[in-house]
C-alpha cells in the first residue's frame, strides 16, 4: 500500500470514528430517548443494561479496529437479529463501518418498527452510509445481498443455510445463531452464588436473550438443595411493566414464544414443579421450574421466556458423555461451571467457558464471543467452513487480506 492510500484511508478512519463517537455522545446525554424505544420490547433492566453494553462498546471501537487491522472494504449486508437491537445495531453496523464503505442491512420482522425508529435517531446523528432496507428478504437478498463482500446473518440456522446456498465462493459470511449455554453445578458448587447467576441470566429481560442457558445441569447430591433454593428465590420475584425499574421479569413480547412453550409446558406437565401460567391477555409467563434426571432426556428447546429447566446429573461420565453429544456440540456457544472445576480443561474445547460468573460478565463486544458449534456460529469462505468465537474486525482482517477497496 502506498503512503497516499494509507494516509487516505487513516482520514476516513478518524472521520467515520468521530460520527461514531458523535452517537457514542448521544447515548450519554440523551439516554432516555433511546431507552422510550427499547422499553417497548425490553424490561427496563435489561434496556438499561444493553445502553451500557453499547456506550462501553464504542468506547473500545477505535482500538478494536487498529488492533485488527481489517483494511477497507467495499459492501456489507447485515440481516439484523430480533433482540439486543441497540446494541446490535453498534456491533454489525457502526463499528463495521469504520472499515466498510456501503453498509444495507433489513431489521427482523419482529423488531422492524423498533429498529427503524431507532435507525431514524442514531442516522441524524452519525450520518454515516448505514443503510436501512424496507424490502422483501427475497429483494434484499438479490439487490445487497449477492453484491456484497461480507454478509452477516444473525437467525435460525435452517434460515442460514438457505442464505449460504446463493453466496459466491469468494463472499465473507458470518453467522451468529443461538446456543444452549448450559450452567453446570458440581457438587462443590457455591450454591447460592450458582442460583443468584443463573436467576439473573435466565430472567434478563424476562429470558428473551440468546445468551440465556437453556438447561442447568446438577450434579445429584446437590440438586434438591438447588432446586429448592431456586424456588424459594423465584417465590420472591415481582412482575411489572418493562418501564417499572422495580420489576424482575415483564410481559413476553415475542408472541411466538407464548405458543410454543405453552404447548412445551402441556407435553411435560409432570416435570413443572413451580409455575407453569401463561396470560395470553396480558403475556404474563410465570417463572416456571422444570426438574428432571438426565436419564428422563427431556427435549430441550430455546425457551426465550423465565423458564428454568433444572436436570440432574449422575456423575462426570454421564455429564459428558451428554455435552458431548452431537446434539450439544452443534449448538455449543457458552458454559457456565460452577463447581467441579476439573472439568473446564474439556468444557473449553467447544464452548466459551465462565468459572462461577456468567456468559455477561465475560462478554465484551470489541472481542470474539461464541462457541465452536456450527448452529451456533460459523464463518463461511471459499466453500470452507470454521466455527470459533467470531469478532467481525479480526474474521475480515484474516478473510479478507488480499481484498482492499480503495477509498
Amino acid at each position: 500500500m502506498s503512503m497516499d492510500q494509507k494516509l487516505t484511508e487513516d482520514l476516513l478512519l478518524l472521520e467515520r470514528h468521530g460520527a461514531v463517537l458523535k452517537c457514542l455522545n448521544y447515548l450519554m446525554t440523551q439516554r432516555q430517548e433511546v431507552l422510550d424505544i427499547l422499553s417497548q420490547i425490553s424490561s427496563y433492566r435489561a434496556a438499561n443494561a444493553e445502553i451500557d453494553s453499547t456506550i462501553m462498546t464504542l468506547q473500545g471501537a477505535l482500538e478494536e479496529v487498529r488492533n485488527n487491522k481489517p483494511g477497507w472494504q467495499q459492501s456489507m449486508a447485515v440481516f439484523m437479529p430480533s433482540n439486543v437491537i441497540l446494541y446490535s445495531y453498534a456491533l454489525y453496523l457502526l463499528i463495521p463501518s469504520l472499515y466498510v464503505n456501503e453498509i444495507a442491512f433489513r431489521p427482523a420482522s419482529y423488531v422492524a418498527e423498533h429498529v427503524g425508529l431507532l435507525h431514524e435517531k442514531l442516522q441524524a446523528v452519525h450520518g454515516l452510509p448505514i443503510h436501512h432496507q424496507k424490502v422483501s428478504q427475497k429483494v434484499f437478498v438479490n439487490e445487497y445481498v449477492k453484491p456484497a463482500d461480507i454478509v452477516v446473518f444473525t437467525g435460525g440456522y435452517s434460515n442460514a443455510e438457505q442464505i449460504k446456498k446463493q453466496l459466491r465462493k469468494e463472499q465473507l459470511y458470518i453467522f451468529f445463531g443461538q446456543g444452549i449455554n448450559p450452567f453446570i453445578i458440581g457438587p462443590d458448587a457455591d450454591l447460592a452464588l450458582a442460583v443468584t447467576d443463573v436467576i439473573r441470566m435466565r430472567l434478563f429481560n424476562s429470558g428473551q436473550d440468546c445468551l440465556g442457558p437453556d438447561i442447568i445441569l446438577v450434579h445429584q447430591e446437590v440438586a434438591d438443595t438447588f432446586k429448592n433454593l431456586l424456588i424459594e428465590r423465584v417465590q420472591g420475584l415481582t412482575y411489572g411493566h418493562n418501564q417499572d425499574p422495580d420489576a424482575h421479569y415483564t410481559p413476553i413480547f415475542y408472541k411466538d414464544t407464548l405458543y410454543s412453550v405453552s404447548e412445551y409446558f402441556n407435553t411435560h406437565d409432570q416435570f413443572i414443579v413451580y409455575g407453569g401460567g401463561i396470560d395470553f391477555r396480558t403475556k404474563k409467563m410465570d417463572p416456571t421450574v422444570l426438574y428432571s434426571t438426565l436419564d428422563e432426556n427431556l427435549d430441550i428447546i430455546e425457551y426465550f421466556s423465565p423458564v428454568f429447566n433444572v436436570v440432574s446429573y449422575r456423575d462426570d461420565e454421564q455429564l459428558i458423555q451428554r455435552i458431548s453429544s452431537s446434539y450439544f456440540s452443534e449448538r455449543a456457544m457458552g458454559c457456565s461451571l460452577y463447581g467441579s472445576e476439573h472439568l473446564s480443561d474439556i468444557l473449553r474445547r467447544k464452548h466459551t467457558l465462565t468459572i462461577n460468573e456468567t456468559l455477561e460478565d465475560v462478554d465484551q463486544g470489541n472481542k470474539a464471543f461464541g462457541g465452536y458449534g456450527t448452529m451456533s456460529n460459523y464463518i463461511f469462505h471459499n466453500n470452507n467452513l470454521v466455527s470459533k468465537p467470531i469478532l467481525i474486525s479480526a474474521v475480515v482482517a484474516e478473510y479478507l487480506q488480499d481484498k482492499r477497496t480503495l477509498v
